[in-house]
């Protein structure tokens, strides 16, 4: 009287199987790890670039600081003068050369001997930790060659180091510990007849650069450094 309606296996079995069941969990939760994963990197980048700008801070204004102990530290050096802005020194009158000549007087050594150990406390001071080293550069007028003036400034850059040792010139002997400390943090550049001055005579003179560490070079800040056993004579 009654028909019998087969059963639907098929849709029963679909409703029935776990295997959906599982499968729809598991999406879920690779759905929850990556938002998680997104979180924690949001995080992450969110928190690194607000201490990498706060290093960066930090780090420029302990240079303006050391720049300016190097000033105060240099007033009594009346000539000196130190370009807190641009990290330079400009020695003065102090230091300027005869044409086509790099030799140093007796008063200018004394001065350099005198003057150079300022620079080296204000390096082994607290606060000169930024200050990674000295360059001592050299200039010419625009008399001669550029190869001939490159190397006439190199020689004017060496010839202030040297005067710190030569056996020509005596007062203010720095010592064993001072001149190690010259090998550590002073270097010398030749600038040939680049950034003249108003005058031949005020442009053949020397400049000292204050190179400081960037923040992502301090691991190397601590680095010992190999040094030769002495510092040795110029000839």
């Amino acid at each position: 009287m009654f028909k019998k309606h087969p059963r639907n296996r098929g849709s029963n079995l679909e409703g029935e199987n776990p295997f959906w069941i599982s499968f729809s969990d598991l999406m879920t939760a690779l759905m929850t790890l990556f938002l998680a994963l997104m979180a924690v990197t949001i995080v992450v980048v969110s928190q690194s670039i607000p201490k990498s700008i706060q290093q960066e801070a930090d780090r420029a204004e302990e240079i303006k600081i050391v720049m300016g102990i190097l000033e105060s530290e240099s007033e009594p050096y009346e000539k000196v003068k130190v370009d807190a802005v641009n990290h330079r020194i400009d020695l003065g009158d102090i230091i300027y050369f005869e044409s086509n000549s790099s030799q140093i007087s007796a008063e200018q050594a004394s001065f350099l001997r005198g003057y150079i150990p300022v620079l080296l406390e204000v390096k082994n001071s607290p606060k000169g930790k930024w200050i990674k080293r000295y360059i001592i550069e050299g200039f010419t007028d625009v008399d001669g060659s550029y190869a001939y003036n490159l190397q006439l400034s190199t020689d004017r850059s060496r010839s202030v180091i040297c005067a710190l040792v030569a056996d020509r010139f005596s007062g203010n002997e720095l010592s064993e510990i001072a001149l190690k400390d010259v090998q550590r943090y002073f270097s010398l550049g030749g600038f040939s007849s680049y950034s003249i001055r108003s005058s031949k005579d005020l442009s053949r003179r020397v400049e000292i650069q204050v190179e400081f560490w960037n923040t992502d070079e301090l691991e190397q800040r601590d680095a010992p450094l190999l040094l030769n056993d002495e510092f040795g004579v110029c000839r």
